[in-house]
């Protein structure tokens, strides 16, 4: 079974047909997906806890766990209402991480050092209730600032925590990859590493140890490329995984087997979880 390790599934492009998105997905041979809870703000990230305790235990679904966080361009919303709601919601059981967090200098929006002061903010209340961490980090093309503003952070707030996390929707080259692997990071390659023009982000896959990875669909987005134009959605990470293995030269029953071991190992899950 294989392990969806993000998806957003309040998104509201799933309102008419949550419940039979997670049938397929389950179908397809995906045995649990984390949901991730940041919403469209602050207000919203209940919502992914939300649905887990509205699907679980359902017959013919996967296991869902949830996060919470606040996203970079949110950061402004980020006052001490907001990170009571984070530390509320990552006291939860199903809360298993904080994220998505980070920052992301690709879109205009949040000052960068409002989305520094943010994630530090956020790394904080993530280590109190020894939470591991889902990062979000997106430089302006061909720059590096954003990379090297997050590992100076991670260095000085993170790193001796030993919680480790998820560099999510990798998109670095191998550089941003081995250090995220020596900071205890497992690399999660998306629909992304599917496209035609992904070559470099395949190479990078290919070096990355089994176990330093995970898969995801970030789903509705990034839809693999067999499927582009659709809407995406967790059945979809079968492809990914599919290409993913080629670029290890295993078969994606080892890639299933490995993305599922980490997973479990990140979060202290029992084995089989998505079972």
């Amino acid at each position: 079974m294989l392990i969806d390790s993000h998806a957003h599934l309040d998104s509201p492009r799933y309102n008419e047909d949550r419940a039979d998105m997670l049938r397929r997905a389950a179908t397809a041979g995906v045995g649990t997906v984390l949901s991730i809870g940041i919403g469209e703000g602050p207000a919203e990230m209940h919502q992914a806890l939300e649905i887990c305790r509205e699907f679980n235990g359902k017959p013919g679904m996967p296991k869902l766990f949830a996060s919470a966080g606040i996203y970079p361009h949110s950061t402004p919303e980020a006052d001490e209402a907001a990170i009571t709601k984070l530390d509320c919601l990552l006291a939860e059981p199903e809360v298993i991480a904080c994220g998505e967090i980070g920052l992301d200098y690709y879109h205009d929006g949040a000052a960068h050092e409002v989305q520094r002061a943010g994630l530090i903010r956020q790394l904080e209340v993530a280590a109190a209730r020894k939470r591991p961490i889902i990062i979000h980090c997106r430089p302006k093309d061909g720059a590096v600032d954003a990379w090297n503003h997050l590992f100076l952070t991670l260095d000085t707030y993170w790193h001796h925590t030993g919680l480790g996390g998820i560099m999510h929707c990798f998109g670095g080259g191998w550089e941003q990859a081995q250090r995220s692997l020596d900071m205890g990071f497992l690399i999660s390659f998306a629909g992304n590493i599917t496209y035609p023009k992904a070559q470099p982000l395949r190479d990078v896959a290919a070096q990355v140890p089994l176990d330093g990875l995970l898969v995801e669909t970030d789903a509705p987005w990034l839809t693999p490329g067999s499927n582009r134009g659709k809407r995406n959605e967790p059945a979809m990470v079968v492809d990914t995984a599919q290409v993913l293995a080629g670029q290890k030269g295993v078969s994606p029953e080892e890639i299933a087997a490995a993305t599922t071991k980490n997973f479990e190992r990140l979060f202290s899950l029992r084995s089989g979880v998505g079972n």
